[in-house]
């Protein structure tokens, strides 16, 4: 897919509120780095998230004078750009994204993959 075509971006569950309850910088700071992956760029920021099997899954890291964020999306399917979390890490013990947070990355992973057989089907049944 050539870079000047931008993909949708899709949010799955509360990501979207979620990111809206951030400082105004970080979330500037995350829809660059989102606007990167719509457009088959990945931003310099962007790094694997461990534990998906080099599924596609990445999270953008930003600290702020109120904490450290991180927005967590895919880019393994070829429809669109899935944001699939965005929080505060409160967690003081390493930098590890902790198990609560990686369980609703699975969880909503799961749901960006039923959406985009949804979308697939809707494509073959026209």
């Amino acid at each position: 897919m050539p870079a000047s075509i931008e993909k949708p971006l899709f949010w799955i569950g509360s990501s979207k509120k979620d990111l809206m309850a951030l400082p105004i910088d970080v979330r500037k700071f995350f829809g660059h780095a989102l606007d990167f992956a719509q457009h088959g760029q990945q931003h310099a920021a962007a790094k694997v998230l461990k534990g998906f099997g080099g599924a596609g899954v990445l999270e953008v890291i930003e600290d702020d004078v109120s904490g450290t964020y991180r927005a967590v999306y895919t880019i393994r399917f070829a429809e669109a750009v899935f944001v699939l979390h965005c929080f505060q890490k409160k967690s003081k013990s390493g930098i590890a994204t902790p198990k609560q947070e990686m369980d609703v990355i699975r969880l909503r992973l799961k749901a960006a993959e039923a959406l985009v057989k949804e979308l697939r089907d809707d494509k073959t049944n026209r």
